[in-house]
C-alpha cells in the first residue's frame, strides 16, 4: 500500500523516520540531495547536505509592525465632458484615441481653448519606519503630486504625513508623522547581499495591507532604461501595484532594498521585480532629512553600451565599459579631457561593466568631487581626473543606438560635406552618407547621417575610410551624427 505525502515537510519527516536522512530540529524545513543506492541495500550510507530555510513567520511578526500603508490623494487635469463625448466613437485601444484626447483636451473642435477639469486621484503604496520619532521611507512616485498623505499603521492608527522631500532620480521620498516610540526596521548592507539569497517583501499590493511574499535575489546592479541613478536589485519576489515603497528584507530581517518597479507586459507581476539598494536609499534619506532635497553629480557625457562588435573594433579584451559618444562642451567631462570614442572602464577603481553603471556610480557622488577615470583610448589605458558637476544643472543622458550588426562589406555611399552643410550640421569635416546597403543598413545607419569618425579616426576623406576598413578585423565602429545627436554604431564586417 502506497502512502501519499502531501507536503515537502511530510516527506522530510518520513525520510527522517526511515533513517534515510538525519533528523532536524523542530520547525526546520530542509532539502536533501537524492542518493542512489543498490536495490538490496536497506539504508543510505552517507547523510545528505541540508539547507535550512528562513523562518518567515518570525521575521513577519517581528518586523511587520514597522511597515505602513500609505494613501495619497491628489488631482489631475482631464478633458471636459464634451471632449469625452466626442471620443466615444473611437476604440480606446486605437493609438489615435490618446492623440485626440490630448489634442481636444487642449483645443476644441473649432480651435477654441478648452477648460480642463480637476479630477480627484487616489493611490496607495507602502513604506517603512526607520526612526521611532516618525521618519518613514517610501518611493518618490508614491507621493508624487500628492495633496494629502495618510499613513496607516498595523494597529489601525492613522496619521497625516508631511513629505520632507522626494528625489525623482533615485525614486526615494521621506515622510514624517507626529508620533513617538514607533517600531523601526533594522537596515542591512546591500554589498553583503548575494545572488540566490532569500529575501522577503512586505507591503500593500492592491491595498491588501501587510501582505508577505518571498523569493530570491536574481541579480544585482541592474541598469534600467529610465535615466535612473540606481543599480537595482532584481528579485523574483511577487511585487504588485501597492508594494511600491515597501521594504525588501533579508533572512535576518534587515532591510536591503526598497521595492520600486516591476517588469511587466500585463501591468501585474510577471516574475521580475526591482528594488532600490538600501545603501543608495539611506544616502538620499540623510540628505533629505538634513536639507529637504538630494543632490547628485554628473559628468556631462552621453554614453552607450559596449557590445562585442565595439570590443572588437576598439581592441578590448571583453565587451565592458561605457562608450562615450558625445561630450557637453564646457562640461566636467570636457574639462577632464574625455573624447568621443573613449571607453570609461573604472571610476575611482570601481569597475564600469555596462553603460548604465556610469550614471549610477557618478550620480551617487557629491557635486564638486574629484574622481579618477580609467579610460581605454586608441588601444591603450589612460587615467583622467574629473571634477564632477551638479546633475540639477543638466542631467547626463544615455545615447541609444541600434546595435544590430550585419555581414559583408561596409556598404556606404559617401561624399564630402560642402562648407554650408558643415556649418548647418555644426561639424568640422565629416562625410555625408548618401546611400546605405549591406551591413551598415543592417546596423541601423541611415541615409542623411554624417560619418564623423571610423574606429576613432576622423573621417575627412573617402581614402581614410577605405584604409580604416582595410585595417579592421571583424568590425568597425562608426561615429555618426543624426540631427543633433552623436552616436556610435557597430558594423560587423565579413
Amino acid at each position: 500500500m502506497k502512502t501519499a505525502l502531501t507536503s515537502p515537510r511530510a516527506l522530510v519527516i518520513a525520510l527522517a523516520s526511515a533513517g534515510v536522512i538525519g533528523a532536524v530540529g523542530a520547525g526546520a524545513y530542509t532539502s536533501a540531495r537524492a542518493v542512489n543506492a543498490p536495490a538490496t541495500t536497506a539504508a543510505v550510507a552517507a547523510p545528505a547536505a541540508m539547507v535550512t530555510l528562513p523562518d518567515f513567520s518570525t521575521i513577519t511578526s517581528r518586523d511587520g509592525p514597522a511597515v505602513v500603508n500609505i494613501s495619497v490623494t491628489g488631482t489631475e487635469k482631464a478633458p471636459d465632458d464634451d471632449t469625452m463625448a466626442q471620443l466615444q466613437g473611437i476604440d480606446p485601444d486605437d493609438p489615435m484615441f490618446q492623440f485626440f484626447r490630448h489634442f481636444q483636451g487642449q483645443m476644441g473642435p473649432r480651435g477654441q481653448q478648452q477648460q480642463q477639469r480637476a479630477v480627484p486621484v487616489r493611490s496607495q503604496g507602502s513604506g517603512f519606519i526607520v526612526d521611532p520619532s516618525g521618519i518613514i521611507m517610501t518611493n518618490a512616485h508614491v507621493v508624487k503630486d500628492a495633496k494629502e498623505v495618510t499613513v496607516k499603521l498595523t494597529d489601525r492608527r492613522e496619521y497625516r504625513a508631511k513629505v520632507l522631500g522626494a528625489d525623482a532620480k533615485t525614486d526615494i521620498a521621506v515622510l514624517k508623522i507626529d508620533a513617538k516610540n514607533l517600531p523601526v526596521l533594522a537596515l542591512g548592507n546591500t554589498k553583503d547581499l548575494k545572488v540566490g539569497e532569500w529575501v522577503l517583501a512586505i507591503g500593500s499590493p492592491f491595498g491588501f495591507e501587510n501582505t508577505v511574499t518571498a523569493g530570491v535575489v536574481s541579480a544585482k546592479g541592474r541598469s534600467l532604461p529610465d535615466d535612473s541613478y540606481v543599480p537595482f536589485i532584481q528579485t523574483d519576489v511577487a511585487v504588485n501595484p501597492g508594494n511600491s515603497g515597501g521594504p525588501l528584507l533579508n533572512a535576518r530581517g534587515e532591510v536591503v532594498g526598497i521595492n520600486s518597479q516591476i517588469y511587466s507586459r500585463s501591468g501585474g507581476y510577471q516574475g521580475v521585480s526591482f528594488a532600490i539598494p538600501i545603501d543608495v536609499a539611506v544616502q538620499v534619506k540623510d540628505q533629505i532629512v538634513a536639507t529637504g532635497k538630494a543632490t547628485h553629480a554628473r559628468l556631462g557625457v552621453a554614453v552607450q553600451e559596449v557590445n562585442q562588435a565595439f570590443a572588437d573594433s576598439f581592441k578590448l579584451d571583453k565587451p565592458e565599459g561605457a562608450l562615450v559618444s558625445n561630450i557637453e562642451k564646457g562640461g566636467p567631462g570636457d574639462h577632464a579631457g574625455l573624447k568621443a570614442g573613449d571607453v570609461i572602464r573604472k571610476v575611482d577603481g570601481q569597475a564600469i561593466v555596462s553603460s548604465g553603471d556610469l550614471p549610477a556610480v557618478i550620480g551617487q557622488q557629491a557635486p564638486g568631487k574629484k574622481v579618477t577615470l580609467e579610460v581605454w583610448r586608441q588601444g591603450e589605458r589612460q587615467e583622467l581626473q574629473a571634477k564632477l558637476g551638479d546633475a540639477s544643472d543638466k542631467p547626463a543622458q544615455v545615447a541609444k543606438a541600434d546595435n544590430t550588426a550585419g555581414q559583408g562589406k561596409l556598404g556606404l555611399a559617401l561624399r564630402p560635406l560642402q562648407p554650408q552643410e558643415q556649418r548647418a550640421a555644426s561639424v568640422d569635416g565629416g562625410l555625408l552618407i548618401e546611400d546605405v546597403a549591406g551591413p551598415s543598413a543592417m546596423a541601423g545607419v541611415q541615409a542623411g547621417d554624417v560619418l564623423l569618425a571610423i574606429n576613432g579616426t576622423p573621417a575627412k576623406s573617402l581614402e581614410q575610410v577605405r584604409q580604416a576598413v582595410a585595417k579592421a578585423d571583424k568590425s568597425v565602429a562608426l561615429l555618426i551624427q543624426r540631427g543633433e545627436d552623436k552616436i556610435f554604431v557597430p558594423v560587423r564586417l565579413g
